[in-house]
């Protein structure tokens, strides 16, 4: 989180796309935010939750967030959610009435789309909520557009009475630039006004709101053309034209600064009259939209003649140096060379791992152990558990899905399968957020179901933030702590079925996990401490290896905490004839916080508390000399 309080009007700020927005938020007179942590949106949230006189909270999962809003915004007061992509395919239920409702009060909902695939398991396009809910779009192509397109979406929210969705992208939300901010509108709520033909979305009411929606989109469409965020740069090169938003826009100016260009600002609806006016301008007109061919599409419908995905890729950024070969193949130039090819450096591959004693990793090296295992993930730091030395996870495909698949995998076994033991592996954040209702299911439909529940209080893949499992609200203050087994138990696991044991302490982890899965009903297993990067965790004494006693039997490494490094490999050929590999250790002391993961599988004994070596010896006054 980078920004506290609010600096003063018209000061001139380096700020991310996510910070720019939030103070946006704050001097729109916004009410009452709320989101869920996703990465690249959660610091939207984070930053707005510093301003004074703003209710912001974390909510346990989007839709809940965006009906927090709602709720906010049928009282008459600004609201404000926010999420990253995937975060509104859990809230778009929640989307496809509100549009039909409206709002009074001004309600933004931004999106972060991860294009490029930074930390999302897809990569979608959010503008298709535009077109798909009938709500209009704003696209930013920086900081400074961040800012000032939140306070336009409040003013025309506001004066259609619609939710608006302000796009973001990584680019956008990460990147820092200089903004220009100004003051706090002052603004009073009108307060709620009961009227049920609007509120209650009945049939009977909802079908008479649906023609109200479409005279919105028209009247809407007029304003898109003649918005000031709409523009077109006329260029001097009519070649190829260009119709972009976003940071597609500075991508396109960057490759081709002399080209005509429709920049849509107010993306949906679409201003088919601006878009006909930019293709008169040149020969050939090019869309270049990330990710999807959503505005290509719409204009060909109208009949205009353009290219877009047939020359540019259907995923990830369109950079300049993905723009410039596209371009040059499509006007019979040469592509133009990079360079001389400079190969990199050779390193030592670093995948992505867990923390130097992160509570997952006694979990994962004990389902690596386990045998005869199909095991269902999940969203979050801990689907790290499917990569190496572990590769102690099946499938993850969104949040809350490890029970659903589980229980799915435990009813749809196969004769291959039929001896399986089924495990589901979810987290205490992600728990709450969409897997109570997987654990009802199972429960309600008697599945064989071993489900561990990591508890380490804190959405940990996001930056550690709080939840409602660890006793603090976003403000860090004290709130209710859930007890995970009194909440299990009340989803109906039987009380002898639920477990609460310490990661830590593997024989303990090792005897839980065999015995219940092999008993054929539902079992939760709950591992129970703290994430290693927040204030709950606290540090041992470090360890370190004895050279001399290291035999290089590698057991160590299996539990895959990233402090272990090979100094040295060997192969050494047993009495038997099997030649086996050999790894030679030693631990990193300065890093090791002393869990005690490392030193249980080490048979000869060799990892021993680190004893330091001062480098300076300390003699008495007598001993020195004149």
């Amino acid at each position: 989180m980078a920004a506290v309080m609010p600096a003063p009007a018209a000061s001139r700020l380096l700020m991310s796309g996510n910070e720019a927005v939030a103070r946006a938020v704050w001097e729109a007179g916004v009410k009452v935010a709320a989101a869920y942590p996703g990465t690249p949106a959660t610091e939207m949230l984070e930053v707005l939750s510093t301003y004074p006189d703003v209710y912001a909270e974390w909510s346990v999962n989007e839709k809940v967030s965006l009906e927090v809003a709602i709720g906010a915004a049928y009282a008459g007061s600004r609201a404000f959610c926010c999420m990253k992509h995937v975060g509104m395919n859990v809230a778009s239920d929640a989307l496809m009435t509100l549009t039909l409702t409206g709002v009074i009060g001004g309600l933004v909902i931004a999106i972060a789309d991860d294009v490029g695939l930074s930390s999302s398991q897809n990569e979608q396009d959010s503008r298709y909520w535009g077109r798909f809910a009938h709500v209009p779009v704003f696209e930013p192509a920086d900081s400074q557009e961040a800012y000032a397109m939140t306070l336009a979406a409040y003013t025309l929210s506001e004066k259609f009475q619609v939710p608006v969705i302000l796009r973001m992208t990584t680019r956008i939300n990460h990147v820092k630039g200089l903004v220009t901010v100004g003051e706090r509108l002052s603004r009073v709520g009108a307060g709620f006004q009961k009227d049920p033909s609007r509120f209650v979305m009945v049939p009977g009411n909802a079908g008479k709101r649906i023609p109200l929606m479409f005279q919105r989109d028209k009247a809407l469409r007029a304003e898109a053309e003649q918005s000031a965020w709409n523009v077109i740069e006329p260029g001097s090169d009519r070649r190829v034209g260009f119709i972009t938003s976003g940071p597609a826009y500075m991508h396109v100016k960057e490759a081709f600064p002399d080209a005509p260009v429709l920049k849509l600002g107010l993306s949906w609806p679409l201003p088919f009259e601006k878009c006909r006016e930019l293709a008169a301008l040149a020969d050939q007109v090019v869309v270049v939209e990330e990710v999807e061919p959503l505005v290509e599409t719409e204009l060909k419908a109208q009949g205009i003649a353009l290219l877009g995905k047939e020359i540019l890729p259907l995923q990830g950024e369109l950079a300049p140096p993905v723009l410039k070969p596209a371009v040059a193949r499509l006007l019979g130039e040469p592509v133009e060379e990079a360079g001389p090819v400079v190969r990199p450096a050779q390193i030592f591959p670093r995948p992505p791992t867990m923390c130097v004693a992160c509570p997952h990793l006694g979990v994962y090296y004990t389902l690596s152990q386990v045998r005869n295992l199909n095991i269902a993930g999940d969203i979050g730091c801990y689907t790290l558990g499917a990569g190496h030395p572990w590769q102690a996870m099946d499938t993850c495909v969104s949040m809350g899905a490890s029970m659903g698949v589980a229980l799915g995998m435990d009813k749809g076994r196969g004769e291959s399968d039929k001896d399986k033991r089924i495990v589901a592996v979810i987290g205490d954040s992600t728990f709450l957020h969409m897997g109570m209702q997987g654990l009802l299911d199972m429960v309600y439909n008697k599945a064989n179901v071993t489900v561990m529940l990591l508890d380490n209080r804190a959405v940990g893949m996001t930056g550690g933030q709080d939840n409602p499992g660890n006793g603090r609200d976003i403000y860090g203050e004290e709130a209710p702590r859930v007890d995970f087994a009194k909440l299990v138990e009340a989803l109906g696991v039987k009380k002898e079925r639920i477990h609460v044991v310490n990661p830590y302490e593997l024989p303990t982890l090792f005897k839980t996990i065999r015995e219940e899965v092999k008993v054929p009903d539902v079992s939760v297993i709950i591992t129970d401490q703290p994430c290693v990067l927040i204030k709950d965790y606290h540090k041992l004494k470090p360890f370190e290896v004895i050279e001399d006693k290291c035999t290089g039997c590698g057991n160590c490494l299996d539990v895959g905490c990233p402090a272990i490094h090979v100094t040295r490999r060997a192969k050494e050929v047993k009495p038997s004839g099997r030649e086996v590999d050999l790894a030679f250790v030693r631990i990193e002391s300065s890093v090791c916080t002393g869990c005690t993961l490392c030193v249980q599988p080490c048979a000869p004994g060799a990892i021993v508390h680190y004893a330091p070596v001062s480098p300076i010896k300390l003699v008495s006054k007598e001993g020195c000399s004149a």
